[in-house]
């Protein structure tokens, strides 16, 4: 047995993948160490105050936004036929995406240009505009999705039942 089989057997994965780990966690050490150094109490208000953010305000909202989406799918199935759980997701991606954009750049979303402006010598002006429109077009872009695969989907349960048919006349 090799060493490397015998290590791979008792961590599980390849050494190489403990290298990286450690490496990932020598990395986060460091810029821990190099963000503390300033202000340490300002971004450990800041780390906190973004973490209880999330827990008691935004998981609940987006928890029960998710909910209700599912139960605009499933209210929309009709005649007791079950929407797959699988059609939220033309909800959830291009939310997830158009959100994460939002948090990355609500700055200039909302106005807030000033550091930007001065930075760059470019207008804070538009970015909502820009974001609007990228948000419409990934749900566009989700609904042309949805229709397609729905399309391709019931035009497979034809051709089924044609060819069903045709089998049934052949063997009359």
């Amino acid at each position: 047995m090799s060493t490397t089989t015998a290590f791979r057997d008792r961590y599980g994965a390849s050494p190489l993948h403990l290298l990286l780990v450690l490496a990932s966690f020598a990395l986060a050490v460091y810029a821990g160490l190099r963000l503390l150094k300033g202000d340490t109490l300002g971004v450990a208000m800041w780390f906190v105050g973004a973490a209880l953010l999330h827990d008691l305000v935004l998981l609940p909202l987006y928890a029960v936004t998710d909910r209700a989406v599912q139960a605009v799918f499933e209210r929309t199935a009709g005649a007791g036929k079950p929407v797959p759980r699988a059609s939220v997701n033309y909800v959830r991606v291009p939310a997830f995406v158009s959100g994460v954009l939002l948090l990355v750049w609500w700055p200039l979303v909302f106005r807030q240009v000033g550091h930007y402006t001065a930075s760059t010598a470019l207008p804070g002006d538009g970015f909502l505009a820009r974001w609007l429109l990228i948000t419409a077009g990934l749900f566009a872009a989700s609904v042309a999705v949805l229709l397609v695969r729905t399309w391709h989907g019931t035009r497979a349960v034809r051709r089924a039942a044609r060819a069903q048919k045709q089998a049934r006349k052949a063997t009359k």
